[in-house]
């Protein structure tokens, strides 16, 4: 599925760096705060996608399911990856890749909310 992904995004126009030419890693960044699904640019924003998947047909619940609190740790975990990385002078944006992938259906629908939400918090991104 990670390459169906991959794939989704590159065809919305959304190149996932290669870690090898860029400082930050194509997917799955790790630390004390949680994990990132997948770290991608968009010109020069860095572009935090949070990846929802579902069996059923219904693309729009996976996307709603990323609350006030997800968000409010995605915030958190993005303002990490970019102080780490010095980036804070990079703009950013949050968006969610919803999978729909029903039982017997050939291929999944995969659908990209760009800007799907603000940055959340006491601070926002600038803490």
């Amino acid at each position: 599925m990670a390459t169906l992904v991959w794939l989704a995004l590159r065809t919305d126009g959304l190149p996932i760096p290669s870690p090898t030419r860029l400082p930050y890693p194509q997917h799955n960044f790790s630390c004390d705060l949680g994990e990132l699904d997948i770290v991608a640019l968009d010109g020069q924003t860095v572009v935090f996608v949070e990846v929802r998947s579902t069996e059923s047909a219904d693309t729009e619940k996976p996307a709603l399911s990323v609350d006030v609190k997800k968000q409010s740790r995605l915030t958190r975990l993005a303002l990490y990856f970019l102080k780490a990385r010095r980036l804070l002078e990079c703009s950013a944006r949050f968006d969610v890749l919803a999978v729909s992938w029903p039982a017997g259906q050939a291929e999944p629908v995969i659908v990209h909310y760009k800007n799907a939400f603000e940055a959340t918090g006491r601070f926002q991104m600038f803490s």
